[in-house]
Formats: C-alpha cells, structure tokens, sequence
C-alpha cells in the first residue's frame, strides 16, 4: 500500500511507497493487480510486506512485529483502514514490514503525525511504533499530549534501555550507573519509567509485556487494538547488539515465575513457581508475602483491578521493579473516557449547526482587507 517516507527505505533500493502492494480491501483491487481478500478473511500473511526485514539477527523487534502481524486479522479491519507511523530508530523501520498504510516520520514527532492523521479521517486504525530513545527523549513532549488528549491510538513502545540504531549510546531508560560509549564512568540521569509516565499523563490503557513472552504478548496487543482511546503498551525488547541480556534478570524463561508478576483483572496478586508468593498493601505500601507463613492466605493478597477510575494503584504497581519486587507485566490500566476525536467532531458538528456551514471565501474577505500593488 502507498505511504509516505522520510527516504530510510530500509532496503537500499526502492522506497516503500514504490513497492509495497496496495490493500484496497473495499473495491477488491490493488496497484499490484492482485485482488486484496476482504477482511474477515485475512489472514496473518495478508499483513506481511515484501520488504526484506533488516534487523539484527536475534532481535526482539521479530517477535513483536510477528505479534502484530498475527493480530491484525482478528481485528477484521481493512487493510486500506490501518495505518503505521513511527519516528526514528530500529523500531522505526516497523511501517515497512506491515502490508497497510504507514509513515515512517521524524525523530519524536510520531505521536504528532498520527495525531493529524486520526483527526483527519477518525475511521482509521492508527498506530504508533517507537522507541524508548524517539519517544522519551527528543519525543518526550509529543508522547505526554498524544496520551493525555486521548486520542484513539494504540502506542507500542520497545524498550532496550539503549541507543541501537546509533550504536550503543544510553537512552532515558537506561539503569543509573549504566557504561555505555556515552558514559564510560557510567551513567548519572536517573531513568524514566515509561509506564508512571504514561499513567501520570491519564492514559486511560497502559499495558507491559516482555518481548520473548509471545503469547503473553499477542494477548496485550489484541486488548490494546480493542481499546476505544489511547493504548500504550511498553515491551521489554533485548537488543543483541549493544545492550544483550538487558532483562534476563527477571525475563528469562528458568527464572521467570518467580521474578514476574503476571496481573489479570479481579484475581489476587500470586506469583513464583509454585504459585507460593504474592502482594499485599501494608498500609499503603505494598509488599511480598509468601502465602501460608503467619497465617497468609490468598484473601490477604491485593486482589487487580484494571478499571479503577483513580491511578494510583496503578502508578504503584508500574514503580514496583526487580529485585524488591516482583516485575509487573500485563494490563495495568483500562478505563472509558471520551476521545479526542469524538470531541472534534462533536464540537465541529455544534458549531456548524449553530452557525451554519460557513463560507471560506466570505471568511478569508471579512474584516478589514487590503490590496498590495
């Protein structure tokens, strides 16, 4: 499908506008010539570009773009209706992957991109692919309004706490104390966490997941992509290259269940292999107890609530890290709240019933005018 591009075709040779096939699901035609399915019958291939994928081998941006390509037929959406934006990194080669419309933009800016679009047509799928370098650094401010405003977009953000696109500089997630070709005495910015940013700005979806976690995964971008309004999602991603075994403190698979703490809505917080640990508030504190010692039963354990107005709770769980506490991963936050561009439209339609529909040409030659001769 045609797109826009700032010129990092990604391939060295044709842009993505030029090459990528065209999904115009509603008119069953394309500019290949080949005749798009419509969309419930979709499927996993249908969202697969022809794009050679040039990432490092061992990547975990593979895992979630396979994620996402897996998902995109059971949203039974049109292809011609999603579109792809992201900013600069190698999460942002992203758009050219996807077989549906997509922008790969500048750096940080996304969030502005996509916010443009959305107003401009409501009816599309939009979707934000960035990094944690493009979006809390130089995009640190576009990604505070885009989710504060609420707009129907669905924000995957990858996590490598590093720089990979430019070989290995710390990013603002990078742990303090971090040595990197930046800070070879290590590292003295304190860190972001972007989940406590994301609800501090009111996402009304904010959700974690770890890259090499694929069911886990495809379960939280499915609830994202249903999500009416903003839906931020933050993916522990390994960069092989610069910033290898990262997570594998918590994320690796033989230490998993006892260092990851998997919420799901209206059941208690347990956690460790044999289901033995989990979390209770000690005033308004929370802690881990092991489950049978002094009496601790399941009912003494916090039970998740996804859909509590107030964010504090929230907040609380996103500032809970290794090692004091188990890392938390799943949906930390779900909630209804009016969009952004419900409200345009809603506010343009008064507008025009109140006043008319308008006229640009008496609008642009009211008032006082001049003539320059």
């Amino acid at each position: 499908m045609s797109t826009q591009s700032n010129g990092h075709s990604g391939n060295g040779n044709k842009s993505f506008a030029e090459t990528a096939v065209s999904a115009e699901s509603d008119v069953g035609s394309s500019v290949s010539g080949r005749v798009a399915p419509p969309p419930g019958q979709l499927k996993k291939a249908d969202f697969v570009s022809d794009q050679e994928v040039r990432w490092c081998p061992g990547c975990g941006d593979y895992a979630i773009l396979n994620n996402v390509q897996k998902v995109m037929p059971e949203l039974g959406i049109p292809r011609e209706k999603v579109v792809f934006v992201s900013g600069i990194g190698c999460s942002s080669r992203f758009p050219y992957y996807m077989n549906t419309y997509g922008f790969h933009s500048i750096h940080g800016r996304a969030p502005a991109l996509a916010t443009g679009i959305k107003c401009a047509n409501p009816d599309l799928s939009v979707w934000v692919i960035t990094g944690d370098g493009d979006a809390l650094s130089i995009g640190g401010n576009h990604f505070i309004h885009a989710i504060r405003r609420n707009l129907d977009l669905n924000y995957i953000l990858f996590n490598n706490r590093i720089y990979g696109l430019t070989k290995g500089q710390y990013s603002p997630t990078s742990e303090f104390g971090k040595k990197t070709k930046s800070t070879p005495s290590g590292t003295i910015d304190y860190p972001i966490n972007p989940l406590s940013l994301a609800i501090a700005s009111e996402a009304t979806f904010v959700a974690r997941s770890i890259d090499i976690d694929v069911k886990h995964l495809g379960a939280m971008v499915e609830a994202a992509a249903k999500h009416k309004g903003i839906s931020f999602i933050e993916v522990y991603q390994n960069c092989n290259i610069f910033n290898d075994g990262a997570f594998d403190y918590f994320a690796e698979r033989t230490v998993r269940s006892d260092r990851v703490l998997y919420l799901e809505h209206g059941k208690p917080m347990v956690f460790g292999k044999n289901r033995e640990k989990g979390i209770r508030m000690n005033g308004a504190l929370p802690e881990v107890v092991t489950i049978g010692e002094n009496g601790i039963t399941e009912n003494d354990l916090l039970v998740h609530d996804i859909h509590l107005s107030d964010p504090s709770v929230a907040f609380m769980l996103a500032r809970m890290e290794q090692p004091e506490f188990p890392q938390p991963v799943g949906i930390f936050r779900a909630i209804e709240r009016a969009t952004y561009e419900d409200m345009m439209v809603d506010q343009i339609e008064a507008s025009v019933a109140k006043a008319g529909p308008g006229n640009l040409e008496k609008l642009i030659n009211s008032g006082d005018t001049w003539i320059v001769e």
